[in-house]
């Protein structure tokens, strides 16, 4: 059973390991990152920047790797290495393309990144969903992106929603704690497997069909 409202004002979306598979291009460069300066990268490492604007990511980074203040080169190169790896392409992830566009025809929709808007832009062109949204909002367009609530309540003030009345969609326990602190409902998909994520709604993938019921029934007002 979908416990997320059907009279719902708006739904925002994360971009990166939600709607799109860039999370293998960020590990990647996170990889090699960390193999550049002597250390393997796992699971254990990958909690560590999953989620995190590229700057909070080269500050994890650079205490993890016991050099304190390089945190801005090492987001640098990251931003580099992912800049490399997105343009060869990052496709949708299951399920994203057809529940956006059914939520679209319902209600208002936005996406809210944590990426800078170089990244977010050649995310949702590579995965074929830029048309989808007149809405999107970067890291690097607000005064204190996730986990802070800003980019959340930028979003539902851009498309005339009230927080407490729209649903956040997330992979992070960073974007969580941002729709959370905005006052949204959330929607999960986590993008490392066994974690225990605060939700409204849990699912395996964005494919799962009682999301896609609950997609259709919105702006209805009707239980899910």
């Amino acid at each position: 059973m979908c416990s997320l409202p059907t009279g719902t004002e708006a739904v925002v979306f994360d971009c990166d390991g939600l709607l799109v598979d860039t999370e293998a291009r960020w590990t990647i460069a996170e990889t090699a990152v960390f193999a550049a300066h002597g250390h393997p990268f796992g699971p254990a490492q990958k909690a560590l920047v999953i989620g995190r604007t590229v700057e909070d990511a080269g500050e994890a980074m650079a205490q993890y790797l016991g050099c304190p203040g390089a945190g801005p080169e090492l987001a640098a190169e990251l931003v580099e290495r992912v800049r490399k790896e997105l343009s060869r392409g990052a496709a949708a992830l299951p399920g994203a393309v057809e529940l956006v566009r059914a939520c679209r025809a319902a209600v208002p929709i936005a996406v809210a990144s944590n990426s800078p808007r170089e990244l977010l832009d050649a995310a949702l062109r590579s995965a074929g969903l830029a048309d989808y949204f007149t809405h999107s909002f970067a890291a690097d367009e607000v005064r204190i992106p996730k986990p802070a609530p800003e980019l959340y309540l930028t979003a539902c003030e851009a498309l005339g929603a009230a927080p407490n009345r729209s649903v956040a969609f997330e992979d992070s326990a960073t974007g969580i704690a941002s729709a959370r602190a905005a006052g949204l409902y959330v929607a999960v998909v986590p993008s490392l497997p066994g974690v225990d994520l605060d939700h409204d709604w849990l699912g395996a993938s964005l494919a799962e069909p009682e999301l896609h019921d609950w997609a259709r029934k919105l702006g209805q007002g009707t239980p899910c």
